[in-house]
C-alpha cells in the first residue's frame, strides 16, 4: 500500500453504507392493521435492542422477543409472527456510490466495518455481496460490548494491526463519532457520500 495518513479506515454499516427504506417498517404496521411505529417501538427499544446487539440473545430471539411484543396488537401470535417475517425478509440496500469509494480507499488504507450488529450481519452481508468488502468486519454481537463503548474502536484496530490514534472513523450517529474522539481516533459525522469524500481529500486520503 502507498503511504497513507491513517493505519486504518472504520466504517459503520446501517445508515452509511446500507440504506433502508423509511417506509418500510410502516408499511408492514400499516398492513397489519397496526398504528404507525409499533413495530419500531417494538424491535428497538433501548434494553431489548442493547441485549442484541452485545450478543447477550440471537437474531432469533430477539425477533420473537419482538413478536411477543406486538401479539397484542396483532390479535394473535399466528399474526405477530407474520408481520416479524415480513420485517425479517427485509435486506436495506447498499449505497453504491459509498462502496465504491471504500473500494478505492482499501488500495491504500485498511477498512474495517465496525457495526452494533446482532448474529444476523454475516448473513446479510453475504446476502449484499459484501462479504469481500473489507478487511476485517467488527459485529458487535460477537465481541459483547457496542459503540460507543471504547473497546469496540479498540477491536476494530487490534483486526488489521492499526494504533487508534491512526485510525479515522465514520458514523451517522453523532455520539459514536464523539466517543471514537475521545479515544483517539479522527471522526467524520457522516452526512452523505459526497461529503466524505471531501473531507477524506482534506484528510489527504
Amino acid at each position: 500500500m502507498t503511504n497513507s495518513p491513517f493505519d486504518a479506515v472504520l466504517c459503520d454499516f446501517d445508515g452509511v453504507l446500507r440504506l433502508w427504506d423509511p417506509d418500510g417498517m410502516t408499511a408492514l404496521d400499516h398492513r397489519s392493521g397496526l398504528p404507525e411505529g409499533t413495530l419500531a417501538a417494538a424491535a428497538f427499544r433501548p434494553a431489548l435492542l442493547d441485549e442484541a446487539v452485545t450478543g447477550r440473545i440471537s437474531d432469533e430471539q430477539w425477533r420473537e422477543r419482538v413478536a411477543e411484543a406486538v401479539a397484542g396488537s396483532c390479535g394473535s401470535a399466528a399474526r405477530a409472527r407474520e408481520l416479524v417475517g415480513g420485517w425479517s425478509a427485509l435486506t436495506g440496500r447498499v449505497d453504491t456510490g459509498l462502496l465504491e469509494l471504500l473500494a478505492s480507499l482499501r488500495a491504500r488504507t485498511p477498512v474495517v466495518l465496525v457495526s452494533n450488529a446482532t448474529t444476523r450481519l454475516e448473513a446479510d452481508l453475504a446476502a449484499l455481496g459484501l462479504t469481500d468488502a473489507f478487511d476485517a468486519v467488527i459485529n458487535t454481537a460477537r465481541i459483547g460490548v457496542a459503540k460507543p463503548d471504547r473497546r469496540v474502536f479498540e477491536a476494530a484496530a487490534r483486526a488489521v494491526g492499526a494504533e487508534l490514534r491512526r485510525c479515522l472513523f465514520v458514523d451517522d450517529t453523532a455520539g459514536h463519532v464523539a466517543a471514537a474522539r475521545t479515544a483517539g481516533l479522527t471522526g467524520h459525522h457522516y452526512r452523505g457520500v459526497g461529503e466524505l469524500r471531501g473531507a477524506l481529500a482534506s484528510l489527504g486520503l
